[in-house]
C-alpha cells in the first residue's frame, strides 16, 4: 500500500504506565534502545513497529506522531503546500538514519 504508517511515536507522561497499558491490552513488548537512553522500541507483533519516550516537561501534552512511508519527500511535501500545509527544514534522524521533515495540515500546528 502506497503512502502507508511506517513508524508511530508515542510521547507518554509516564513510560513504565504506558508499557503495561499498552502491553496488557495490545500485546505490545518494549525494549530499551540503545542508542538513546529513555527511549524504548514497541515491538506490535508485526508493522509498524513504533516508539516511547517520556513527555519532556516543557512540551504541553501527551502526543502521538505518525510517519509515512513515501515514495518521493520532495513530491509529497509539495502535495502538503498545495493542499494548504506548511512545511519545516529537514532533520535528521539522530542514529543518521532517514531524512525527515515535519508537516502539518492546514487547521494544525506544526508537530
Amino acid at each position: 500500500m502506497a503512502n502507508h504508517v511506517c513508524y508511530f511515536e508515542l510521547m507518554v507522561s509516564d513510560t513504565a504506565k504506558s508499557q503495561e497499558f499498552y502491553g496488557k491490552i495490545f500485546d505490545w513488548k518494549f525494549s530499551e534502545y540503545e542508542n538513546m537512553p529513555g527511549y524504548l522500541n514497541i515491538d506490535t507483533g508485526k508493522e509498524p513497529m513504533g516508539g516511547m519516550m517520556k513527555k519532556p516537561d516543557m512540551a504541553p501534552a501527551n502526543a502521538l506522531s505518525l510517519y509515512f512511508y513515501v515514495e518521493s519527500i520532495d513530491e509529497t511535501l509539495g502535495k502538503v503546500k498545495e493542499a494548504g500545509g506548511r512545511t519545516e527544514p529537514p532533520v535528521r534522524s539522530r542514529d543518521g538514519g532517514p531524512l525527515q521533515r515535519r508537516r502539518s495540515a492546514p487547521e494544525t500546528e506544526v508537530a
